[in-house]
């Protein structure tokens, strides 16, 4: 917008595998960007506004052994039986201490795949793992140590590589926001955040690292369940409160700019 109080408006797509249409975005459009004086991030969550979400680590672990017959197993060297090991040592891995919102890291192994028949010794394994982070935590550090927990045999190669965002609770738009949405909800709201990734892991960084909140319509306890739905009424209170927001922000920079002109003359 050329006029008014600056909006913009980013779709993306393929925030699921990795952020894809942020990433392409970053890279391909930053002239769209610019940087902003403040981001929401419209996911599922009844209209809650949420501080911040853990950082992703996924990684891909991979195991090299020797083929050989399968009625002569002694002649290989059995990469399943490698990567089952390394499955076995990454269970007992602490990714690091827990986050005064976030609580503690994780780790899940969600795939796994090797050999070629039934009668053959593989030669190769493989099994991914999800690590979900936090803004306290280094991720080139955790990926050094998982490499020697697993130990010898354990080739990792990183899928994706996102950080964890948190706002701070009392920067001004921020409170701002929360008060905009008390009024939606009976209880007091509290400082919280969420376990999956969004966008904002990519987009921060290209737009100069404004304060971010996630706040959007849809129940989030129905994220990726069968029947997941969103109540109309729920879009239409989210389309007067992001309409509130956008007023608020523009009598912000109204306000900024008369001040600016005051302390000019």
């Amino acid at each position: 917008m050329q006029r008014g109080p600056g909006v913009r408006l980013l779709l993306t797509g393929g925030e699921e595998t990795g952020c894809d249409g942020a990433h392409a975005l970053c890279t391909d459009a930053p002239h769209l960007l610019g940087e902003l004086g403040a981001l929401l991030v419209g996911e599922p969550t009844a209209n809650y506004p949420i501080l911040g979400h853990k950082g992703a680590l996924w990684l891909r672990c991979a195991s090299h052994g020797l083929t050989a017959h399968g009625a002569m197993p002694e002649e290989g060297v059995n990469a399943i039986y490698l990567a089952a090991r390394h499955i076995d040592r990454a269970q007992t891995f602490e990714v690091g201490p827990a986050h005064h919102l976030m609580r503690k890291p994780t780790l899940n192994i969600g795939t796994i795949s090797g050999g070629l028949n039934i009668n053959s010794v593989p030669d190769y394994a493989e099994f991914t793992l999800d690590l979900r982070t936090a803004p306290n935590l280094d991720h080139d550090e955790i990926r050094t140590r998982l490499a020697a927990h697993l130990g010898n045999g354990a080739e990792l190669s990183t899928l994706i590589d996102l950080p964890g965002v948190c706002a701070d609770p009392d920067e001004p738009w921020v409170r701002q926001v929360f008060a905009r949405c008390q009024a939606l909800h009976d209880a007091p709201l509290q400082a919280q955040t969420v376990p999956y990734f969004t966008d904002a892991a990519v987009l921060l960084p290209a737009v100069g690292h404004p304060p971010t909140l996630i706040l959007g319509p849809g129940e989030p306890s129905m994220a990726h369940k069968v029947d997941e739905y969103c109540e109309v009424s729920k879009l239409q209170q989210c389309v007067e409160l992001y309409a509130g927001l956008i007023e608020d922000w523009a009598n912000i920079q109204s306000t900024a700019a008369a001040q600016h002109t005051n302390a000019s003359q």
